[in-house]
């Protein structure tokens, strides 16, 4: 199975991105499934973009298995979401290694700490934590991460 192509998301698939947001993001168990949610998550992509974001989706043939939000001159990692469906297929690892040619060199990134899937695959991938600190927008503890490029020695 070929994997999904990443590519810049269009303004026609903000609805359809909200919604695989959405989707994972209940799939972590930290949250519920809503009109309301969606709605929100919708809104927050236009005004993220409109604040810097570059967002890409990982297309599977016209369906969208993920979505990636980068603020690439902040060296942030923002969002990284796969579908349900697309768990466990490496669409992640294939998203960070596409993070990893726009930020080469240095990156953050941070995710809810009761979220221990998310933040140990990040370890794994080489990311060192950092801090932790209440977000105030949604209350939710945070786990700072950063990764540097390790330079050959010598």
């Amino acid at each position: 199975m070929p994997q999904p192509v990443i590519r810049p998301s269009r303004p026609d698939e903000y609805d359809e991105v909200g919604r695989v947001w959405m989707e994972s993001w209940v799939s972590t168990g930290l949250g519920e499934a809503s009109d309301a949610l969606l709605a929100d998550l919708r809104a927050r992509i236009r005004r993220e973009i409109a604040d810097g974001w570059s967002l890409f989706v990982a297309d599977d043939d016209g369906t969208i298995a993920a979505m990636l939000a980068l603020h690439v001159p902040r060296l942030y990692l923002d969002m990284l979401f796969v579908a349900p469906a697309y768990q466990g297929q490496s669409v992640g690892r294939q998203l960070l290694a596409f993070t990893r040619t726009q930020m080469p060199d240095e990156m953050h990134l941070r995710c809810v700490r009761e979220n221990e899937k998310a933040w140990r695959w990040y370890e794994r991938e080489g990311f060192v934590f950092e801090k932790e600190a209440i977000e105030p927008s949604n209350g939710f503890m945070m786990k700072y991460y950063r990764w540097k490029r390790q330079r050959p020695a010598g």
